[in-house]
């Protein structure tokens, strides 16, 4: 089975140094945090950044859901840490639901085979 893949966006503030800053926690992601990603089914996440918008792929495998994750995420000390602490550099995307942070791309082109 083909990998599912995923394609979200969430802002930063429009501070370079909370931009800075936030690519520094990024260098250095706590391993609590890549095990939580990694036990939940994803096999490749990667963020891309162009002023204060991120852009974020998803590969995973078919077990994976974000329901799933977001209850593990939630029962985990550690990751609601390093949730609070990224809040502190993230802003809710224009048209967002309240208390959403990353939202889901609409796909609009696939080149035509």
């Amino acid at each position: 089975m083909a990998a599912q893949q995923y394609f979200l966006a969430l802002d930063l503030k429009d501070d370079p140094a909370l931009i800075a800053e936030y690519k520094v926690y990024h260098q250095n992601v706590w391993p609590e945090i890549i095990d939580s990603i990694k036990n939940s089914g994803i096999t490749c996440l990667d963020i891309y950044c162009v002023a204060n918008r991120l852009f974020m792929v998803i590969e995973a495998n078919e077990n994976f859901s974000f329901e799933a994750k977001a209850a593990a995420d939630a029962a985990s000390e550690v990751v609601q840490k390093w949730e609070t602490l990224m809040w502190k550099y993230q802003q809710a995307m224009p048209g967002a639901k309240p208390g959403e942070k990353w939202v889901f791309l609409e796909k609009i082109f696939t080149l035509p085979q």
